[in-house]
């Protein structure tokens, strides 16, 4: 890494440690690296190791060799007083004191991925950094795609994201006011029946053309809207009266109810008159009181047409405000193409560790607090963006750097003897920054298991070690002991690597990676105390979570590196 990179980190960590007069936070200097020169995020991974390396010496310092050291090598980041922080919310122009009720609106079909959870966890910080209320609502008034399982599994993902709603509400126990504001609509002559056959309906539309169905008085239409809760299905539908010229084709006098035979899975049989998409939310936002709403844009199309509503339901209008829409790049988030890659066997289900669903990143070792920061970290803009897993990584690696222990994993293990090599007793931390969290031990003779690719790049007469544990040489395809001494391996080594004691107690582990490759080797036996759903770090593989115990191996999801 170049001298000017490692001294911009350098000033960045002391300005963040001598501000906040603590420890620097790793993330913080990675963003204000980032700030300074965004084509550096392509070299998120290797950026992010060497903040973490340059921190922990930092840290070390006392405050005031801290405070000098920023004096000598950046004086305007000491000297100069940072502006306050702009929130993100800032565009809103929220006065203090205002009232904020804001809403997320899942439709219970699908497994919720990453863009779901910004447009949740930006409605939730919203509401409370004002003091406001924030309120789940399930839209489930097409009963042909609500199902049953979807509440529950969405709303175990939303507690496991830290979301704790003021109010989880269900459009579906709403249909009497849904019916009371159709009504009072048609009385005002701003709704209609028609009784145009779906492909006459579509076309006038596409050309703007009013068809004579739109000419019939209020109290004709009042009649016909009683007739439809008993009609055959597609008889009649109700429409708003919208404007049929408008250039936002969802203002040309849309549906806003229809007759669905489906059973609901909440409601069953009770109800077949069922509100559309655009009627429910603008009549739900209305009854709730949601005064702001972020959401990603491509409903933006939608909002003129329920705030149309809302005005001649006479409800106050709610304050939308659109976002790009947010996925990684390369990853699929349509849920009828994984649906459809599910059935065919090409994912494994909803959670397999190529995708952004919530399911998946949970299984993979993603956690909550690592999720939130990445999405708000995006902003809110209509500006398009080019995320990457890498994007998302640095946050969670900062997070799982800290907690996890530290163990030994050969992957594709290679048996070698290190001729003359002394026995001992190897004693190694589980945390590199913790004592208090323990040690594991290892007794070691001449013999060990290292990574068949550490294996194929030995060359003779180069100088490598075991880690925390032995200098060797390759001489003549034979491996010699040379010393313990690491200052000895610091002046003239070439390269450290991990390894396991040949011993019969060692573990079976196997590794599923993210394009569901199978990383199969040993590990060391205190991996067996693990927990299921634990996270550990393998030294120089990555980041795993142990998914299931079996009897003869453990198996463990990789998370990354």
């Amino acid at each position: 890494m170049d001298p000017h990179l490692k001294s911009t980190i350098r000033k960045y960590a002391l300005q963040n440690a001598v501000k906040y007069k603590d420890k620097a936070n790793p993330g913080a200097v990675i963003g204000k690296v980032f700030a300074e020169n965004p084509d550096l995020k392509s070299r998120a991974k290797e950026i992010s190791k060497e903040v973490i390396k340059i921190i922990k010496e930092i840290n070390k310092l006392p405050f005031e060799k801290k405070e000098k050291k920023l004096q000598e090598i950046a004086p305007e980041l000491l000297e100069k007083k940072e502006a306050k922080e702009k929130d993100i919310f800032d565009f809103l122009e929220i006065r203090e004191g205002k009232q904020v009720v804001t809403a997320f609106p899942p439709e219970p079909s699908k497994y919720p991925h990453i863009g779901h959870a910004k447009a949740m966890i930006v409605n939730y910080e919203l509401a409370k950094r004002h003091d406001g209320a924030f309120y789940i609502r399930f839209e489930d008034t097409n009963p042909e795609l609500a199902e049953n399982e979807f509440y529950k599994i969405q709303m175990d993902n939303y507690e496991w994201l830290g979301i704790k709603p003021d109010k989880i509400d269900y459009a579906s126990d709403h249909m009497a006011e849904f019916y009371k504001y159709a009504e009072k609509i048609i009385n005002a002559n701003q709704a209609y029946i028609c009784t145009c056959d779906q492909k006459t309906i579509k076309e006038n539309r596409r050309n703007g053309v009013e068809c004579h169905c739109r000419l019939n008085q209020s109290d004709y239409n009042l009649k016909k809207w009683h007739e439809m809760f008993k009609a055959k299905h597609g008889k009649y539908v109700l429409r708003l009266k919208g404007h049929m010229q408008s250039q936002n084709t969802t203002l040309r006098d849309p549906i806003i109810f229809r007759i669905i035979d489906a059973a609901h899975p909440r409601k069953k049989k009770k109800y077949r008159v069922w509100p559309t998409y655009d009627f429910e939310t603008g009549i739900m936002d209305g009854i709730e009181g949601v005064t702001h709403r972020l959401r990603s844009k491509e409903f933006e199309l939608r909002n003129e047409l329920q705030r149309l509503i809302q005005t001649v339901a006479g409800l106050q209008e709610t304050r939308i405000y659109e976002f790009a829409r947010f996925n990684l790049e390369g990853v699929e988030s349509s849920g009828r193409i994984i649906r459809d890659q599910v059935k065919k066997k090409k994912l494994i289900g909803w959670d397999d560790p190529s995708l952004t669903t919530i399911v998946a990143l949970r299984r993979r070792g993603f956690l909550p607090e690592a999720i939130k920061e990445f999405v708000l970290s995006t902003g809110i803009t209509k500006t398009e963006s080019v995320l990457t897993w890498d994007d998302l990584i640095v946050h969670n690696r900062r997070h799982l750097d800290l907690k996890c222990n530290r163990h030994f994993f050969v992957e594709k293990p290679k048996e070698i003897k290190i001729e003359n090599a002394p026995e001992q007793s190897v004693e190694l931390k589980l945390h590199p920054e913790s004592k208090e969290r323990g040690t594991r031990k290892f007794k070691t003779k001449g013999k060990f298991y290292i990574a068949e690719k550490d294996f194929k790049e030995f060359k003779d007469g180069k100088l490598y070690r075991l880690m925390d544990c032995i200098n060797f040489k390759k001489h003549k395809g034979k491996f010699v002991f040379d010393s313990k001494d690491y200052q000895n391996y610091k002046k003239h080594g070439e390269k450290i690597i991990h390894w396991l004691p040949v011993e019969k107690d060692l573990v079976k582990v196997e590794v599923l990676m993210p394009d569901k490759k199978i990383a199969k080797g040993l590990a060391e036996p205190m991996i067996k105390h693990l927990k299921e759903g634990e996270t550990i770090q393998f030294a120089r593989f990555g980041f795993c979570k142990l998914d299931k115990k079996e009897k003869s191996k453990l198996v463990f999801w990789y998370t990354h590196d």
